[in-house]
């Protein structure tokens, strides 16, 4: 799974912080750092942090594939 995050659009909210501590977390009181290969064990918690961001910062790529099996194809 791999996350990035547009700290650019980042306000600091945290809400991201408070749904998957492990993956986000501020420094100081607006720094934002982020593990960007979060633990696919994390999964949940990084998709609740990213749907909760009020300004949508957050992309989690690498999901979709897992849910969409490799041999179905367009009919």
């Amino acid at each position: 799974m791999k996350v990035v995050v547009d700290l650019f659009r980042c306000e600091g909210y945290a809400q991201c912080a408070f749904f998957a501590p492990e993956a986000f977390r501020l420094h100081g009181e607006e720094a934002l750092l982020y593990d960007p290969n979060p633990d696919d064990a994390q999964r949940d918690q990084v998709l609740r942090a990213a749907a909760a961001c009020p300004v949508q910062a957050i992309l989690v790529d690498g999901l979709e594939a897992r849910h969409t099996p490799a041999e179905a194809s367009p009919s």
